[in-house]
């Protein structure tokens, strides 16, 4: 009965550091997540490949939308984040929504001074790829396609209520070649418009 108990206590111990490890563990299995190259189109009609915007400390990929009103929210914010960021950061927008096409995505941007390069999506395929959800929405990689953020740009559609720059943190951590300290935040604003729903 003795040994029973004994071996009972073994099992259980060494369940429990299994358990525990593996918690610890969990965080570093999240981390590393890459993503494959693609290639599309901007509204100009000029072609873009991921691997083309590699030329800086980073990518900044925006998930926006012409008609969603949390998107066109931020049209301000994300023209600055474009004026501040520029010289560091290949900052590039995704159109996934099937409803807007190049014309109306050429004169949004021209409308609200939207200066960054913004590729169209047709088949929501590169939305997909990053199971993007809404617009905005952000992912910032490394050069080698690493995901080094992913979420909103800030914690509030009203800019005069803003009090966490999640973006812009993560964007000065990694030019100051800090690990970015808050790798996900939760991402809102409209549904992407998929052309298969």
């Amino acid at each position: 009965m003795k040994v029973a108990f004994n071996n009972f206590i073994v099992l259980f111990l060494l369940s429990l550091f299994l358990v525990t490890s593996g918690f610890a563990m969990g965080p570093k299995v999240l981390e590393g997540k890459f993503y494959d190259d693609f290639s599309l189109y901007d509204y100009k009609g000029n072609l873009h490949s991921l691997e083309s915007f590699t030329n800086k400390r980073g990518i900044v990929l925006m998930f926006i939308a012409t008609q969603c009103p949390v998107s066109n929210a931020y049209n301000d914010r994300m023209a600055e984040l474009f004026s501040d960021y520029k010289e560091s950061f290949s900052i590039v927008g995704i159109n996934s929504n099937k409803q807007e096409d190049v014309d109306e995505i050429e004169s949004h941007a021209e409308d609200n001074n939207l200066e960054f390069i913004i590729l169209k999506d047709s088949n929501n395929v590169v939305a997909d790829k990053f199971e993007a959800s809404f617009t905005p929405e952000i992912y910032v990689l490394s050069n080698d396609f690493e995901l080094l953020y992913h979420g909103r740009i800030d914690d509030s559609r009203r800019k005069s209520s803003v009090k966490e720059m999640d973006l812009r943190n993560a964007l000065n951590e990694i030019m100051e070649g800090k690990p970015v300290s808050v790798k996900e935040t939760k991402a809102f604003g409209c549904s992407i418009k998929r052309v298969n729903k």
